[in-house]
């Protein structure tokens, strides 16, 4: 298991042009490889969230909506664009 230092240093060489929102740097999980494309960083939504509505004091649904329009939304180019995560919640 690495950590998110680990996954930010493995990406400077997989693709150093990967980005990530760093206010939210907390919800980085992993990262996504495809066949054909460049590796990029993934982030959980429900834990930008969580740091949204602790850090800034926002509720759940201003969090949400702020990410969507601001985050989740934005394309910053092919090789740059993060991805974000919908985790399955298990019973």
């Amino acid at each position: 298991m690495t950590n998110i230092d680990e996954v930010l240093e493995m990406m400077e060489e997989e693709n150093p042009e990967a980005c990530y929102p760093t206010d939210l740097k907390e919800a980085i999980i992993g990262v996504v490889r495809r066949k054909g494309m460049e590796s990029q960083i993934l982030l959980d939504q429900d834990k930008c969230v969580e740091i949204l509505m602790a850090r800034d004091k926002m509720s759940y649904e201003d969090a949400v909506e702020y990410l969507e329009f601001n985050t989740y939304n934005a394309f910053i180019g092919e090789k740059s664009t993060p991805c974000f995560a919908e985790l399955i919640k298990q019973d």
